[in-house]
């Protein structure tokens, strides 16, 4: 055994390589590199590789940087792969994973059709790898407590689940024409986060929506406003509230009324100080985006990863939790498009 190889072996590390260096694939890189011991991250592959990605990764102490991702999937010492690359080329990737043997931690969605979401999971499961979707929200620290206050049983049965999700400002009508319109893009997230949250499958989905901020969504068929009630299969009922220009913050709560009780969270501010005076109380906005708001949470979700190919267990965001944010996102969209309630076992 090579000294290189054998100091792995003795510290228990996976050895990475990272599929895509835009803003998502950079924050998992330098997540890894420096806030997960567990990882080695050994090699990035971008078919837009350039010198400031080449500098970026020797920063990172990436010993390999390629355009072409085969060369990640053809190298026996890598353990496993981070797919950050554009959405049209998760599935794939993950087939590529699994016929190479190697573990996958996939970004949402893996897919925007049902039938290749099924035909990577299908490759994972005949391969035998592990695989882990990017829902970061579950590892977040209040909504996490939220879920384990509902999943203790404490307060008898979930009866109202409440998600609100609002961006701080419009992303670009260069992205939205291409983003898969709001549930796909947007809701996907709160979509998983109410099935954690209610512990409970979506069976019925109500969308509104409307383009009312003037920035153009409407010309490319989608809205910046939306609310979505849904049923769950243990009775309990739902409501996502979506904006995509909240300009005070990145607006980020959820709350889980029960039997006995009722159990929320709020946001994250920037500082706790609260100032009173005879004009009033003042405390700070909430955080301005995601890559402040979750940064604690991609490394969780990084850390759980790398521990459940270390240990050989389940991963905590599975393929059937890929798929299923999906079906509901499809759901939400039909019902907009035809306004009436769809059921899940109308999608796919």
């Amino acid at each position: 055994m090579k000294s290189q190889e054998k100091e792995r072996f003795l510290m228990k590390k996976v050895r990475i390589g990272l599929l895509g260096a835009g803003r998502i694939g950079k924050l998992h890189g330098e997540n890894l590199a420096h806030s997960v011991p567990e990882a080695e991250l050994y090699a990035v592959a971008d078919p837009f590789m350039n010198d400031a990605t080449r500098a970026w990764a020797a920063n990172m102490g990436i010993e390999k940087c390629y355009d072409d991702p085969e060369k990640i999937f053809s190298d026996p010492t890598i353990d496993a792969v981070f797919i950050c690359s554009s959405t049209s080329t998760h599935a794939e990737f993950i087939i590529r994973a699994a016929k190479a043997g190697k573990h996958a931690f996939c970004e949402k969605p893996i897919d925007t059709k049902l039938d290749k979401i099924q035909e990577a999971l299908d490759a994972v499961k005949e391969a035998g790898i592990k695989l882990q979707v990017g829902f970061v929200r579950r590892f977040d620290h209040n909504h996490k407590m939220v879920r384990d206050t509902v999943a203790s049983g404490r307060l008898g049965k979930p009866n109202i689940v409440k998600v609100t999700s609002r961006d701080p400002d419009h992303q670009s009508m260069d992205y939205i024409k291409v983003s898969g319109g709001i549930f796909m893009d947007m809701t996907i997230h709160d979509f998983d986060m109410v099935r954690y949250l209610a512990g409970s499958e979506v069976t019925e989905v109500t969308a509104y929506g409307a383009a009312l901020s003037g920035a153009g969504y409407d010309q490319y068929d989608d809205v910046d406003t939306a609310i979505v009630m849904m049923k769950f299969e243990n009775g309990a009922l739902g409501v996502i509230d979506n904006s995509r220009a909240a300009h005070y913050g990145y607006d980020q709560r959820t709350e889980v009324h029960c039997d006995k009780g009722c159990v929320q969270v709020s946001n994250d501010l920037n500082d706790t100080a609260m100032i009173s005076s005879a004009e009033g109380v003042e405390v700070s906005k909430p955080t301005w985006f995601f890559l402040e708001r979750y940064n604690n949470a991609f490394i969780a979700e990084a850390k759980a990863f790398t521990e459940a190919v270390l240990n050989d267990t389940e991963t905590p965001v599975n393929g059937f939790d890929g798929i299923q944010p999906v079906k509901i996102a499809m759901a939400a969209a039909k019902s907009l498009k035809e306004g009436r309630p769809v059921k899940l076992d109308e999608i796919g």
